[in-house]
């Protein structure tokens, strides 16, 4: 599946979907702040209806969880959880993406967002490593903390399931190989369920971006959680 997604040819794409993945490094250092008010307008709601549902997942990654540019109810978050409630879950989905996030920066939110939560999440699905890239941070450092981050979550008895990003070809053949290969080993190493790319799908077709050419569209993220729904039900299912 790699090899495929590889072969589109999407250098250009790609950098500018990691351009997209948040702001500038010292605007990262806000995340901690961000994700307290993970929306003050929708947070007290979040927590009510995850007291509510049966079970919690946690949307932790980027501004392409965070649902950039999109309505309230048009982002990853509130699309995958009206999914899996379509498909028969009683399921709540938190929305933890903050814009700008590296790897460094979700580890050391990580504890806050899952002590805030009214109850222990079943699931996180967890996808960092695009703002990574994007400041060609070493992809030995990208694993350290993406391994931390599972460890922190399995230590906790909460199930993990990994969206993969990849290298773009421009970056080198070594660097990409190295990079493209941390998400499937850590869901190997760990036995967590893994999507391999978060973007599969949208890749070369603009009309699934937003004016930006850049962020996904409502359209664009239908297609994301579509081709992610199953494999969460499956993980739900255990």
């Amino acid at each position: 599946m790699l090899k495929n997604i590889i072969s589109y040819g999407f250098t250009l794409a790609f950098l500018q979907l990691l351009i997209a993945c948040g702001p500038a490094p010292e605007e990262g250092q806000a995340a901690l702040k961000d994700v307290a008010t993970v929306s003050t307008e929708t947070g007290g709601e979040q927590k009510a209806a995850a007291k509510e549902a049966e079970i919690l997942i946690v949307a932790f990654g980027d501004s392409l969880y965070a649902g950039y540019g999109l309505d309230q109810k048009q982002g990853f978050a509130p699309e995958l959880q009206a999914a899996l409630r379509a498909a028969g879950q009683d399921v709540q989905v938190y929305n933890a993406g903050v814009s700008g996030d590296t790897t460094a920066a979700g580890l050391r939110r990580m504890d806050f967002v899952i002590d805030s939560l009214a109850r222990k999440p079943d699931l996180v699905i967890l996808g960092l490593g695009g703002n990574d890239l994007l400041r060609g941070l070493k992809p030995a450092d990208t694993r350290a903390n993406m391994e931390a981050m599972v460890k922190k979550l399995q230590d906790r008895g909460i199930t993990v399931m990994l969206t993969g990003m990849l290298a773009p070809p421009n970056l080198g053949a070594a660097f990409g190989d190295e990079f493209n290969a941390i998400y499937p080993g850590l869901a190997k190493k760990y036995g967590t369920a893994l999507y391999p790319f978060f973007m599969d799908g949208l890749v070369g077709q603009p009309d699934l971006f937003q004016a930006d050419g850049i962020h996904p569209t409502a359209e664009g993220i239908d297609i994301i959680v579509g081709k992610i729904t199953p494999q969460v039900v499956e993980v739900l299912k255990g």
